[in-house]
């Protein structure tokens, strides 16, 4: 008897670490709809998907480069850039929507490309290379807008609607760019890569991978999904805005840490970056739904991030 409890004890535990997110979410819905009639019904559960959608997509990206071990602050700045490029191609050079949505894809591709090649052959500091990208992503927005909002294309603004007047598009689209990074984490070669660099860089290199070009392959993709989450952005607020997206960086590394990946590298899922992104769409509704002011929000978030990175680096000493 004591043999199948010490048994079960292990498999609990495990259970636990490797679900403590969804858990916590669950927790976190229940406790809301208790303290909040408004909270559990379909129009406003609609509503918190579409709030977490943009983080979400951004964070997928992040989460790729995080596995590696890196950072990278620029996906907000990158966001806004690519909205601003694609609205700007479309309306004042005349390219058609969909040309011009390839361009804006471009444009966060190559922000990403950039970033690894700072990383990877400049040798700089993940932290210092995105940090400077967002400073150019950014500056670059306010250059091609002047400043001023850019309408979107008709036919992207679609985005921000819904499907039979109920499912909201961002939601859709979230979810497509969350099996995406699913797939690509579990199901290539790239992907594997991402949790070896992560895991140990040095053996990752003397084990045959290409650890410079790897990193190419993660900074792209990261950036790839900074410029679909900034499509989606804007098509919500019908204009490309050159601020938008502002803080959305630590949002989608905040999503990803809550979510069960570890800042060290190595360890992260698109499932748990999904669940992460969630529980900050969920706490702020709530808040929002109890009237609770938008300072005090900061602050239980901040200490939501904290308790988080804590749970995970006892996590880690514990050998877990």
């Amino acid at each position: 008897m004591s043999t199948n409890v010490l048994a079960v004890r292990p498999t609990a535990r495990t259970l636990l670490a490797e679900n403590g997110s969804v858990a916590a979410l669950v927790v976190l819905v229940v406790a809301l709809s208790l303290l909040s009639g408004d909270f559990l019904t379909v129009t406003n559960l609609l509503n918190v998907g579409v709030q977490a959608a943009v983080t979400a997509i951004l964070a997928f990206g992040s989460t790729f480069v995080i596995i590696t071990s890196g950072i990278d602050l620029s996906v907000g700045a990158v966001a806004a850039l690519s909205a601003i490029v694609l609205a700007w191609t479309a309306a004042d050079s005349g390219l058609p929507w969909p040309l011009a949505t390839l361009v804006a894809l471009a444009v966060g591709i190559g922000c990403g490309l950039v970033n690894a090649a700072l990383i990877a052959y400049g040798k700089l500091p993940p932290f210092i290379a995105t940090l400077a990208m967002l400073g150019v992503a950014r500056g670059l927005a306010l250059v091609v807008s002047q400043g001023s909002p850019i309408e979107m294309p008709e036919a992207v603004s679609h985005l921000g609607d819904t499907v039979g007047g109920y499912l909201p598009v961002p939601v859709l689209v979230m979810a497509l760019m969350g099996v995406i990074a699913a797939v690509v984490l579990n199901r290539t070669y790239a992907g594997r890569a991402m949790y070896a660099i992560g895991g140990n860089e040095e053996a990752a290199r003397l084990s045959g991978i290409a650890v410079s070009r790897q990193k190419l392959v993660t900074y792209a993709l990261s950036g790839a999904f900074a410029a679909v989450a900034g499509i989606v952005l804007a098509s919500r607020l019908a204009s490309a805005q050159p601020q938008a997206a502002s803080g959305y960086e630590l949002d989608a590394i905040a999503a990803v840490v809550i979510g069960g990946a570890s800042l060290s590298g190595g360890k992260g899922r698109a499932l748990g970056t999904l669940v992460g992104a969630l529980i900050l769409a969920v706490l702020r509704n709530g808040l929002n739904l109890l009237s609770v002011s938008a300072f005090w929000q900061q602050v239980v978030i901040g200490v939501v991030i904290a308790l988080a990175v804590l749970l995970d680096t006892l996590r880690r000493r514990s050998g877990r």
